[in-house]
């Protein structure tokens, strides 16, 4: 016996209870404890020379779906600190948020949503740019990338 669940939500979280009765032996339960995730995550460290190009894809192994439907953000961190860098909703143009003067100008959304950082730079070195996409009202896509930045 199985208990199916569709349209998972977090509301489904919680203890689950399975009771029958049996002859001669009498009434059986057993319980399950059931916990729904918002997100699911990635991680990848992508490296990079100085004053090159850093192109980071949005979800690296999702190449069969598209991400254009789905609104999505990519965000860069520090030191516990989270800033965005460009939101994107389906349908529209990339709205960049460029109020930072560590990325200023730099920051691009390319072709399938891969972020492009130009030139990198020394202080990119130990960052972690994360790409958020929200492809259902309470579940979240992220994948996160630590960024290694070499000289010659």
């Amino acid at each position: 016996w199985a208990l199916h669940l569709e349209n998972v939500t977090m509301s489904l979280s919680g203890q689950y209870e399975c009771t029958f009765a049996t002859y001669p032996y009498g009434t059986k339960a057993a319980r399950i404890q059931l916990t729904v995730k918002a997100e699911e995550e990635r991680h990848y460290l992508k490296k990079v020379q100085l004053k090159q190009t850093l192109e980071i894809p949005c979800l690296e192994d999702t190449t069969s779906e598209n991400l254009s439907i789905y609104p999505l953000k990519w965000l860069v961190g520090e030191n516990g600190r989270e800033e965005e860098l460009v939101t994107k909703e389906p349908s529209c143009p990339a709205v960049y948020r460029n109020s930072s003067m560590l990325f200023g100008q730099r920051v691009l959304l390319g072709l399938n949503n891969t972020l492009k950082v130009f030139p990198t730079k020394i202080t990119d070195d130990g960052r972690v740019f994360s790409c958020h996409v929200l492809y259902h009202p309470e579940r979240v896509h992220k994948s996160s990338t630590t960024v290694r930045v070499f000289g010659k």
